[in-house]
């Protein structure tokens, strides 16, 4: 007699999500800020060498000027903020999986799969943005050579003073343009890969640990590279001074097309590819732990 198969636990996905979320901070963090750096800098004047050539110029500069402690700035907001994102971001799934399933055994097709992970990032947007703001904003004022916030609280609460809570959720369009296809293309991607590793004549649920975590830093690669044009203009506009693009991102994309040509949607893209897949792998091998 085959074994029934259990419903969709949303508490499950809200907890598993929520350690998962803990362990991309911690492995992830590092190259985070070297993102954001590289993705931030000004274009360098005529004759003059950029500020960071690159991931590793900019990881080195980083690590000899501010130690240690400067890879992890910016790091108590994504703490505080990412691990109930993820929490959120499997809970927005199992609902996404739940709304397209008659009965709870029915097995989704990819196109639903992508459905369920796109609803995932709606959810996760109330959350991400504000974090994702003070985050940047902490990672990057150490280069500039201002020390505007001594924290993230301190940081809040000043954006909260100059622009109220929509200076807090600036960027939330740019985060939803991110997260929504992104998070889509993640979870396909996991789901499609784990179908793949499953030797013939075994269950899902019987693969093994190391192809649990291939599958999972894989579909963390696929998820950046739908993810890092928005991410650039999201983290130049959530870092850029008041008034600077009155328009929005339309204005922040001209800027960048211009001054800098189309390759500049893709900046920190090495930091971004060299983090997905260990952060991404250990988030999903948690997610996996029964």
């Amino acid at each position: 007699m085959a074994d029934e198969v259990k419903p969709i636990s949303p508490l499950k996905n809200l907890l598993a999500g929520g350690f998962g979320g803990m362990c991309l901070v911690f492995v992830g963090h590092p190259l985070d800020t070297v993102k954001v750096r590289l993705q931030t800098q000004p274009p360098s004047l005529p004759g003059q060498p950029p500020m960071y050539s690159g991931t590793f110029d900019c990881f080195r500069k980083t690590l000899m000027r501010e130690g240690i402690r400067g890879l992890y700035r910016g790091m108590a907001a994504p703490i505080v903020g990412v691990t109930p994102m993820f929490a959120v971001c499997f809970f927005g799934f199992g609902l996404g999986k739940k709304l397209q399933q008659k009965h709870p055994e029915d097995v989704l097709s990819y196109p639903q799969i992508f459905a369920a992970g796109m609803l995932s990032g709606v959810f996760t947007t109330g959350i991400m943005t504000p974090g994702e703001r003070i985050k940047c904003l902490l990672q990057i004022q150490a280069s500039s050579g201002e020390t505007k916030y001594t924290g993230p609280l301190d940081c809040a609460k000043k954006l909260y003073k100059e622009a109220g809570v929509r200076g807090i959720y600036k960027g939330t369009v740019l985060t939803l343009m991110r997260d929504v296809p992104a998070s889509g293309m993640y979870f396909m991607t996991y789901e499609w890969l784990k179908n793949i590793f499953t030797p013939e004549g075994k269950s899902v649920n019987e693969l093994s640990v190391p192809r649990i975590l291939v599958a999972g830093g894989f579909a963390g690669i696929f998820n950046w590279a739908v993810a890092i044009p928005p991410d650039v203009l999201k983290s130049r506009f959530q870092t850029a001074p008041p008034g600077k693009y009155p328009n929005g991102f339309k204005d922040v994309l001209r800027e960048l097309i211009r001054d800098e040509g189309i390759t500049s949607l893709y900046k920190g893209f090495n930091a971004v590819m060299i983090r997905a897949f260990p952060a991404n792998a250990g988030s999903h091998e948690d997610l996996e732990v029964e």
